[in-house]
């Protein structure tokens, strides 16, 4: 793992840590401004509505799920699953945080249009981390390599085969052939021709 790595997972998910740490601390006042983001859902994803029922619970599991997440984007590992985690965690608190925002005073709206900002740019380092390969190749890389590999493996086998066929079949043709004269010869002296 690169020093940068090594400097940047942590610090991208402190704030997901303190972010997921603080949403379980305060699970009912994050609930009640889950509510209108989770009724919305309900409306889209009428058979969510057993989830979005219980905003105090979505709230702990947003909250714990976020700090897994982190923890693990931190330490290194699973860090691309982690970071997809973080993406969606990070979306719904960013929709909520928004909506639950003041914006009666000029002042109130821009604190809440940084504040949006701020969260977009922690998503699209997220996403950054949720693609990054840490020098290794990806999947769908191995598979289309893997798969490549054995295309070029199954026709070196065909064409192998195919030459030795060829080399067997001449060898046989020879054989035949001397066989042949063999016969010939002792029939001949046989006979007495």
């Amino acid at each position: 793992m690169t020093v940068v790595r090594v400097l940047a997972r942590p610090l991208l998910a402190s704030s997901f840590v303190l972010t997921g740490l603080d949403r379980l601390r305060n699970a009912e006042s994050t609930g009640s401004s889950l509510r209108p983001t989770l009724d919305r859902l309900a409306k889209v994803v009428p058979a969510a509505a057993a989830v979005t029922d219980n905003e105090k619970l979505v709230a702990q599991l947003l909250g714990a799920t976020q700090v897994g997440a982190a923890a693990m984007l931190a330490i290194g590992r699973f860090s691309r699953l982690a970071a997809v985690l973080l993406v969606g965690t990070s979306a719904v608190n960013t929709l909520t945080d928004f909506n639950a925002a003041d914006s009666s005073t000029p002042a109130a709206r821009k604190d809440r249009r940084n504040q949006l900002l701020k969260n977009l740019s922690l998503i699209g380092a997220v996403l950054i981390a949720a693609v990054d390969t840490n020098g290794r190749p990806g999947l769908a890389w191995r598979a289309e390599h893997f798969a490549s590999g054995a295309k070029r493996n199954a026709k070196a086998i065909s064409y192998d085969t195919r030459r030795n066929a060829r080399s067997i079949a001449r060898d046989t043709e020879k054989q035949l052939r001397k066989a042949d004269k063999a016969v010939r010869k002792t029939a001949a002296d046989v006979v007495g021709s």
